[in-house]
């Protein structure tokens, strides 16, 4: 699929492959909460994104190189999706845009939990978790410990205080 690009600019690149809000709700969904199929991203997404929205940035994510599919071995009519590298190279990106955030927009205290923890671990967490996005996505060896589990565990624990 060749798109028209507007500029050669990397920053232009960048924005017309991942630059629209969708795209990154997507990419969001499947990185953090390890939303895989086409029925979860949409069951489980907050900010009530529509089928055929879903349905056309998951096309165009694949399209892109930053999602690849491949058919559910439990279940004909479902394919999972996995990050490439491309993606999971976006760790650092996102980690930024959610401090940003959370610096300068006006977030629930709940959805900044993992923003701060993000932040806080700063490049040595942010190669962790993509280590462990590898070993989900890529078939990559397991890491010895799982970013994840973590994030999950302080969202669970500021939750009850």
């Amino acid at each position: 699929m060749q798109q028209t690009r507007r500029s050669g600019c990397p920053i232009n690149l960048t924005l017309e492959q991942i630059g629209d809000r969708w795209s990154l709700i997507v990419i969001r969904d499947v990185m953090f909460e390890n939303r895989r199929t086409y029925g979860v991203l949409l069951e489980k997404n907050q900010e009530g994104i529509a089928t055929n929205i879903l349905a056309s940035r998951l096309k165009h994510l694949t399209a892109s190189g930053l999602l690849t599919r491949c058919p559910d071995p439990n279940h004909q009519q479902k394919v999972i999706y996995s990050l490439t590298e491309a993606a999971i190279q976006l760790v650092p990106l996102l980690a930024h845009l959610a401090a940003w955030g959370v610096r300068h927009t006006h977030p629930s205290k709940e959805a900044s939990l993992r923003a701060e923890v993000l932040e806080k671990g700063g490049p040595s967490l942010w190669s962790a978790f993509m280590d462990e996005l590898r070993y989900l996505h890529l078939g990559a060896p397991r890491p010895e410990r799982s970013v994840l589990d973590k994030l999950r565990a302080d969202d669970e624990q500021a939750i009850a205080t």
